[in-house]
């Protein structure tokens, strides 16, 4: 039986009164299952299929502009390694405690990045969505705030701000770029609005902004957050202090929920039932806080070795067994991204 749900923040009781307090189904990068993530077209999709809400992760580039891309780094999610005009922009960084190579958002201009063609990031997993999308380019913040506002229906938007301390480093502070991107936009208190991100550090410093939205806590399964890393060091408190019933009562009195990786909920090796359900929801529910969970996805690659099916990485598994579980573990939401499907699931819920 699903637990009731945890009274949520005023701006989402605004925007999910028409659910009927049903879980939400957030569109994961939109629709990107079926068409490369964060593109116009997966984010369209998305809509189409019946999202409550769009996903977007933000990096900044050279000059400031926020862009959508799952990482800063964007050899995997366009076609830069193969232009030989940036050939020169490769470089080594270290973000977050990673060391990568590659091309960074950072050392391009907005001018620069909008002549990229973006990728499919799996495209062993996914291998027909670069062809099914066709050729596209990558969105600013600003482009997806004007197709939201274009939205046939009404449709919410969860913002996850990425390496906040990191680009705050380079002189890129994410806070500042946001809240001057929606202000022009007019979303600066606009009850679509969610904010997202691993940093808690972020998510006050954009309220201190004078925005005004429902603040999300994102939880990994290990690990520590790397804003506290950075200032901390050995001494920042890893994610699992955060999920204790002291850490969690004390994230009420600063955000508004959490989201927290799926095998926190419905841990690795479990039964896909609600047996396998750890108490999490109920403990966060009884601090005060929302919980979403990431992220449903139907491929095997995703999926327990119990519920896979066929031989291939990408064929479709037993997924309705692993959503109806996670749905009914009281969520007050799910980031997916095969929306039509969660939503499928979600039905279940009515029966």
């Amino acid at each position: 039986m699903r637990l009731p749900p945890v009274q949520l923040p005023s701006l989402w009781v605004a925007y999910v009164g028409t659910v009927n307090s049903l879980p939400l189904v957030i569109a994961h990068r939109g629709a990107s299952g079926y068409r490369p993530e964060h593109t116009r077209s997966a984010y369209e999709l998305a809509i189409e299929q019946g999202a409550d809400a769009l996903e977007p992760d933000i990096v900044a580039s050279k000059d400031g502009v926020l862009v959508i891309r799952h990482e800063n780094e964007i050899s995997g999610t366009t076609d830069v390694a193969s232009r030989p005009e940036f050939a020169d922009r490769r470089a080594a960084r270290e973000i977050d405690g990673t060391k990568l190579t590659g091309w960074f958002t950072e050392d391009f201009t907005w001018a620069e990045l909008a002549t990229l063609t973006a990728r499919e990031r799996l495209p062993k997993v996914r291998p027909r969505n670069d062809e099914a999308a066709g050729r596209q380019g990558i969105l600013r913040l600003a482009d997806l705030i004007e197709l939201v506002e274009g939205a046939p229906r009404r449709i919410g938007l969860v913002v996850e701000v990425k390496h906040a301390a990191y680009f705050a480093s380079i002189g890129l502070p994410l806070d500042v770029l946001f809240a001057s991107e929606l202000s022009a936009a007019g979303w600066t208190d606009d009850d679509r609005l969610t904010v997202e991100s691993f940093e808690k550090g972020a998510l006050l410093a954009i309220r201190d902004r004078g925005v005004v939205a429902s603040l999300v806590f994102l939880v990994d399964a290990k690990g520590a957050p790397a804003d506290e890393v950075a200032s901390k060091g050995k001494k920042a408190s890893p994610y699992s202090a955060y999920l204790t019933r002291g850490g969690l009562a004390a994230l009420a009195a600063e955000v508004d929920g959490i989201s927290v990786h799926k095998r926190l909920i419905l841990p690795k090796g479990a039964p896909a039932s609600a047996a396998g359900v750890t108490d999490l929801v109920e403990r966060a529910h009884a601090a005060g806080l929302s919980v979403f969970c990431w992220t449903l996805r139907a491929e095997n690659k995703f999926l327990p070795k119990p519920l896979r099916r066929g031989e291939s990485v990408g064929e479709f598994g037993d997924w309705r067994s692993e959503f109806d579980v996670i749905f009914r573990s009281g969520v007050d939401g799910v980031f997916a991204d095969q929306p039509d499907l969660a939503i499928e699931a979600r039905e279940s819920l009515q029966q």
